[in-house]
């Protein structure tokens, strides 16, 4: 550990020290920062740990900057992820169900975060209740998960259905996809806190990353 726990950088404190306390290093939320603040963070967090180093929700043209001058480092643009030094994969097996083409933006975040942290990700798209038989064929691949991140907008009817068909943990995304009465994410997050599967693990509405750290959690030791 650092003897402060941090790094002051004047804009930002780096928690160097969070590798060691959680174990991942603190991962840079990427809006509302420009990128010579990513670029200190990032070094600083590089400098600091041995694990990987994340930015999330980070437009392409900032990553562009922040790779240039930050060496080695990927980018998936259909997450919106910077990433270097991935984890190692292990296996620990994360199914990212999906239910519609419109929700993959924070599928793509949660596949893309779990991979990066080092879990084994499967992904399972456009598999909605409103043709549930496209559900019901994964079945195997369900069966096979230590851990479903399941992501719905509309009614979030979605992880209600999983958790009645997998034994392993479910974690729900509700995503602001839907016309108006699912008021930008509220209606399927109530639905998912008020479903009848007990025992859903429920995070922000479109956090996908919030999804991957939860399987990190539930990974932790195994």
């Amino acid at each position: 550990m650092t003897e402060k726990g941090f790094e002051d950088l004047g804009y930002a404190k780096a928690d160097t020290d969070r590798e060691s306390r959680l174990g991942m290093p603190e991962v840079v939320y990427g809006p509302g920062k420009t990128s010579e603040h990513i670029i200190g963070v990032v070094g600083a967090l590089l400098a600091a740990n041995d694990g990987p180093v994340l930015v999330t929700r980070v437009e392409a043209d900032v990553a562009a900057a922040v790779g240039d001058a930050v060496p080695e480092g990927t980018y998936d643009a259909a997450a919106r992820l910077l990433v270097w030094r991935p984890a190692p994969p292990r296996t620990f097996r994360v199914a990212v169900v999906s239910a519609g083409t419109s929700d993959w933006p924070v599928a793509a975040e949660a596949a893309a975060v779990a991979r990066a942290i080092g879990l084994d990700v499967r992904e399972l798209r456009d598999v909605g209740v409103a043709g549930v038989h496209r559900l019901l064929a994964e079945l195997p691949e369900l069966h096979a998960a230590h851990a479903v991140i399941c992501i719905a907008g509309m009614e979030g009817a979605l992880p209600s259905v999983v958790g009645g068909l997998v034994g392993c943990p479910v974690i729900a995304v509700p995503t602001s996809v839907g016309y108006g009465a699912t008021l930008q994410g509220m209606t399927p997050l109530l639905a998912m806190l008020s479903s009848c599967a007990p025992g859903l693990v429920v995070v922000n509405i479109d956090s996908g990353f919030g999804a991957a750290v939860a399987a990190h959690r539930m990974a932790h030791g195994k």
